[in-house]
C-alpha cells in the first residue's frame, strides 16, 4: 500500500493539481497504522530500516508537494495513519465518537519512526506532543482541534465541504501559528531541557531498564529532532537497540494477546441495548456507570434510593472524568435510571446480579428472575468467590446463567471473566463475551472454579506476602520488591484496595478450614478495611497510601514473593480452567498487571528455564 502511495504522489506531483485530499475510502476509520505482523519480521537492523523507509519516503515526498494537502480524518487514525495525516499541511478531523487519534507505538516498545516525533511538536506545543507519544493515549476531534493537532473539527454533514474549503483557500499553516513558548521550547538548545522534565514524570511510571522506549522517545526528540536515520546504532534511542531489548518483542506479544482476546467476543452477533445491574455498591454501581458511558440505558436497582445516592454520585465524577463535554455526560447520566422497584428486569437484554456473597441470597434473587426476564436476556451473576454451578442449581433451565465477572476499579480495568458453569449453554457463553466486547472491555472464558483465574492465581500470592508480613517484613518492603520486579501495584497496597473483607472471603473459599494470616485478621476485626475504611495495612490518606521507608529488597525476597503465583498460574492451565497458557497469559496481564514487559506470567517461566 506504501509503494502504491509513493507512486500516486509522483503522478500527482506531476499533474500539479490546486490542491490534494487525502480520505479513507473505508466505513471503518482512516488509517490504522501499521499491519504489526510485520514487526515479528524485523531480525536484523536492515530489516528494520527497510519498514521504516516503506513511510519515510512517501511521507517526505507528501509534506513537499507545491500545493496544498489535507488530511481529512473521519474515525481513527493510528501510529502510521497519524504520522500520514501529519505530513499534510492541513487536517480536518470529524467530530464524532469513533475519530480518535494516537501514536500508540511506545506500547510496541518502539517510537513512532515514519516522522511522528519529528512533525507532532510543530502543531501542537512540546509538552502536549510528548504525551500523546509517551503514553499512546487516544484524542478525540475536539481536543485535537484544542491542541492544534488539526486545523478543524466538524460534524460529519460538512466534512467534504469543510476540506474543500481549507483546500482551495488555505489559511496560514498551524505550523506557523505557534504560539511563541511553543516555539521557544523546540529550540535545539531548550529541548534537552524540555525532556528532562518530561523523563521525572516517566520515571515515576516506568522503569528505564523494563520500558526503554519512553526514554527514546525523549532523546530521539530533543536530540535528534526524531530522525531516525541521524541516530546511531549505540545510541539507546536507535531502533536497532530497541528492537534487540526484550520488552519490544514481549510488548509485541501482548498486543497479539488482546487481539485474541477481543475475538473472543466476535463469536456471537448478540447486541444489548438494556442493562439491568442489581445491587448499587461500589461494583455493581461502577458496572451500571460504565455501561452507561458506553451508551447503553442501564437501570440499577437495590433496595431503596438512599442505597443508589452513592452510585449516582460515583457515576457523575467518572463521567466528568472521562467523557469531559457536558453534552456527553448529560447523556450519560439519562441514561443511567435508578429503579427501587426493579421494574428493569422485565425489559433488559442484560440483567447483571451484583449483590453480596451470600448463596441463599443470589438463589432466591435469581428464582425470580428466571421467571420474569425476558426468554433471550442474559442472566448473569458477577460473583467474585461462589460457584456458578452451586448459585444455579435451582435453575428451571440452569443453562441461561453465566459468570459475567469485573474487577475493581471497573473503569481502569479492562479484563472481564466469562464464565462457564457445568451447565452453562456454550451460545450463552459467546453472547456474555460479545456483549463485554461492546462495553469495550476484554473477554476471557473461563471454567467455573474457585477464584477462577485471576482470584484462583493472587490468593497464594497475596496469602504469602500476608505471612512474610508476620514474619516481620515491613508492607513497604514487600510492596517495593512487586514494583521493581514490575507490577503496578505491591500486594499490600493491592489488599488495602480490593478491601481486607474481600481478602478474608477469598481467601476462605480458595483454603477452607487454613487459619488466616495473624495481621489481616487483626485488621479485619477491628474494621480496618484497607482504603474504603481509611486505615488496613497503611492509613490511607486523599486516596494515597501513607508509606514509610522500605527495607532492602533482595533476589530472594522477590522470588519467594513470586513463586506462589507462577505456580498458580501453571496449575490453572493444567486442570483447563482457561484453554491454553497464552489466555492465562493475556488474562494475568490484563487483570492482574503483571509485568507486560515479561510477556506474561507463563511466558516468563519459559523464558527463565531456558
Amino acid at each position: 500500500m506504501l509503494a502504491e502511495l509513493d507512486a500516486i504522489l509522483d503522478e500527482i506531483a506531476a499533474e500539479v493539481p490546486r490542491a490534494l485530499i487525502i480520505r479513507s475510502g473505508k466505513d471503518s476509520g482512516f488509517i490504522a497504522g501499521a499491519d504489526i505482523e510485520e514487526f515479528t519480521a524485523v531480525k536484523t537492523r536492515d530489516d528494520a530500516f527497510a519498514l521504516i523507509k516503506r513511510g519515510w519516503e512517501p511521507f517526505n515526498k507528501l509534506e513537499g508537494l507545491p500545493f496544498p494537502t489535507v488530511a481529512l480524518i473521519d474515525g481513527f487514525c493510528m501510529g502510521g495513519g497519524l504520522e500520514l495525516a501529519l505530513a499534510c499541511r492541513y487536517r480536518v478531523a470529524v467530530d464524532q465518537p469513533g475519530t480518535r487519534m494516537s501514536l500508540p507505538e511506545v506500547m510496541l516498545g518502539i517510537w513512532p519512526l515514519m516522522g511522528g516525533v519529528m512533525r507532532l511538536t510543530r502543531y501542537v506545543s512540546p509538552p502536549q506532543a510528548l504525551d500523546m507519544m509517551l503514553t499512546g493515549r487516544a484524542i478525540d476531534a475536539r481536543r485535537a482541534k484544542r491542541m492544534g493537532l488539526v486545523d478543524e473539527a466538524v460534524p460529519p454533514r460538512v466534512k467534504l465541504n469543510t476540506a474543500r474549503m481549507i483546500a482551495l483557500n488555505p489559511p496560514a499553516p498551524r505550523s506557523a501559528r505557534l504560539p511563541l513558548p511553543a516555539r521557544i521550547m523546540n529550540l535545539p538548545a531548550i529541548r534537552p531541557l524540555i525532556a528532562g522534565q518530561a523523563e521525572k514524570q516517566v520515571a515515576k511510571r516506568a522503569r528505564r531498564e523494563h520500558y526503554p522506549a519512553p526514554y527514546a522517545i525523549l532523546r530521539a526528540w530533543s536530540k535528534y529532532d526524531g530522525n531516525p536515520y541521524s541516530i546511531p546504532d549505540s545510541d539507546p534511542a536507535s531502533i536497532a537497540r530497541l528492537l534487540q531489548h526484550p520488552t519490544a518483542g514481549n510488548l509485541i506479544r501482548v498486543f497479539f494477546l488482546q487481539e485474541r482476546m477481543k475475538a473472543l467476543g466476535k463469536a456471537s452477533d448478540f447486541k444489548a441495548k438494556h442493562v439491568h445491574v442489581i445491587g448499587a455498591g461500589v461494583m455493581g454501581g461502577d458496572i451500571a456507570a460504565w455501561c452507561a458511558s458506553r451508551g447503553l440505558k442501564v437501570t440499577l436497582q437495590d433496595q431503596n434510593a438512599e442505597r443508589i445516592v452513592p452510585a449516582m454520585k460515583r457515576a457523575a465524577e467518572m463521567f466528568t472524568r472521562r467523557l469531559r463535554d457536558k453534552m456527553p455526560i448529560r447523556d450519560a447520566m439519562d441514561r443511567l435510571i435508578p429503579d427501587t422497584q426493579g421494574d428493569g428486569a422485565h425489559h433488559a437484554d442484560v440483567i447483571i446480579e451484583a449483590i453480596f456473597e451470600n448463596l441463599e441470597a443470589k438463589r432466591k434473587l435469581f428464582a425470580h428472575l428466571e421467571d420474569v426476564a425476558q426468554p433471550h436476556a442474559l442472566l448473569a451473576s458477577n460473583t467474585s468467590s461462589l460457584k456458578l454451578s452451586d448459585i444455579g442449581a435451582h435453575f428451571a433451565h440452569p443453562g441461561r446463567l453465566v459468570g459475567i465477572h469485573f474487577f475493581n476499579p471497573v473503569a481502569q480495568m479492562q479484563l472481564v471473566e466469562v464464565v462457564s458453569g457445568a451447565h452453562t449453554d456454550p451460545d450463552i457463553a459467546a453472547q456474555a463475551a460479545a456483549f463485554v466486547r461492546q462495553i469495550d472491555k476484554l473477554p476471557l472464558h473461563v471454567k467455573d472454579s474457585p477464584g477462577f483465574l485471576v482470584n484462583r492465581v493472587l490468593g497464594p500470592y497475596m496469602q504469602q506476602a500476608f505471612r512474610m508480613a508476620d514474619e516481620g517484613i515491613a508492607p513497604e518492603t514487600l510492596d517495593r520488591a512487586m514494583e521493581e520486579f514490575g507490577m503496578p501495584m505491591g500486594p499490600m497496597e493491592l489488599a488495602d484496595v480490593v478491601g481486607l473483607d474481600i481478602c478474608m472471603a477469598v481467601g476462605h473459599e480458595l483454603a477452607p478450614g487454613v487459619e488466616p494470616p495473624r495481621k489481616l485478621k487483626a485488621l479485619f476485626d477491628a474494621k480496618q478495611l484497607g482504603k474504603k475504611t481509611g486505615q488496613g495495612f497503611y492509613a490511607w490518606k486523599d486516596g494515597k497510601a501513607q508509606k514509610g521507608q522500605a527495607g532492602q529488597v533482595t533476589a530472594e525476597l522477590t522470588e519467594r514473593l513470586i513463586a506462589p503465583y507462577l505456580a498458580e498460574a501453571r496449575k490453572v492451565v493444567d486442570e483447563g480452567i482457561v484453554a491454553d497458557a497464552d489466555l492465562a497469559d493475556a488474562g494475568l496481564i490484563f487483570g492482574t498487571g503483571f509485568a507486560p514487559f515479561r510477556g506474561g506470567p507463563l511466558h516468563y517461566l519459559e523464558t527463565i528455564s531456558k
